[in-house]
């Protein structure tokens, strides 16, 4: 009779329990943070939204009310009456329809001289990047330094060289000084660098075609977002030019809307002439119209050239 032995037993280890990583703590500091950074960041925009259609606001509604409405009202409440129809056809017929030279004056003065000073900028920015010419980095410097004078430190000096010349109150005296725009150039260098690749410019050279001719044909349709880009913001500029107008004219037929909205302020204020007051209010909210209605017929391509450079 056998006897079978059984292997002894082997000790079954005991399995660890399972430990659990212990709680990152630091997670929830993170999270509280970015929440408070979201909303730091949401409560600015809505503060810097607030400051910008709050005058928008105020001078939609005051342009809608009568005279009497306009003083004895709260500043953003209707009125008893819509009367923006009437507003309106008294700003245009007033002075024998003196509003509508100005407006006309501030397009020429805004419109083309942007327009030429967009092509000028574009122009030397692209040379400055693109091409080699002996001083190119001390003349750029130059450029900058225009950059950092403000145009109404510029204004007396403009009103003495137009003296010199004969340009005191005409209207070249206002519009030549908009062709020149130092920040123009610098945006249009940048603009350069991110959309002309050098490339295609050795192959235009290779094939024959002279400098202009490539400015033209080739590196100005590259750079038309930057085009737009600068023709808005010397637009704007110009649009809203008030200084050099003022010591530069003293003929009402010449002057911008922004130096005629004042005169009629100015007479409300100082002659207690309030129909002058509401004229100034109205025309005010017209004024507004052209700069609203460039920015959105432009905006696919000032939103692209805002962000140039920004990914390559």
């Amino acid at each position: 009779m056998t006897t079978s032995v059984r292997p002894p037993a082997t000790p079954r280890t005991p399995t660890p329990a399972r430990v659990r990583p212990p709680r990152d703590r630091r997670r929830a500091p993170r999270r509280s943070s970015a929440f408070l950074s979201r909303t730091g960041v949401t409560a600015l925009l809505a503060l810097a939204t607030v400051y910008t259609l709050a005058p928008l606001t105020w001078l939609l509604l005051s342009s809608t009310k009568s005279r009497t409405d306009l003083f004895g009202t709260n500043g953003f409440a209707l009125g008893d009456d819509i009367h923006l129809g009437q507003n309106l056809r008294h700003l245009f017929t007033t002075g024998d329809g003196v509003y509508l030279r100005w407006l006309l004056n501030t397009v020429l003065y805004a419109g083309v001289g942007a327009l030429l000073a967009a092509v000028f900028g574009v122009a030397a920015g692209y040379a400055f990047d693109k091409l080699a010419f002996p001083g190119k980095e001390r003349l750029f410097s130059l450029v900058l330094l225009g950059v950092m004078v403000p145009a109404t430190a510029l204004a007396i000096p403009l009103y003495l060289l137009a003296a010199e010349v004969g340009l005191v109150n005409t209207f070249w005296g206002v519009f030549l000084p908009g062709l020149v725009f130092p920040f123009g150039v610098y945006l249009a260098r940048v603009f350069s660098a991110s959309y002309i690749p050098d490339e295609v410019l050795e192959a235009a050279r290779m094939d024959g075609a002279g400098e202009f001719r490539i400015f033209c044909r080739v590196a100005l349709p590259m750079i038309a977002p930057g085009f737009v880009t600068i023709f808005l913001f010397q637009f704007t500029q110009i649009w809203n030019s008030f200084f050099l107008p003022l010591v530069m004219l003293s003929d009402k037929d010449l002057y911008p809307v922004n130096l005629g909205l004042y005169v009629w302020y100015s007479s409300a204020l100082s002659q207690g002439r309030p129909e002058d007051y509401l004229l100034a209010v109205v025309g005010s909210l017209v004024s507004v119209a052209p700069l609203i209605a460039v920015f959105l017929m432009l905006q696919r391509f000032w939103k692209s050239g805002m962000t140039a450079g920004a990914v390559k």
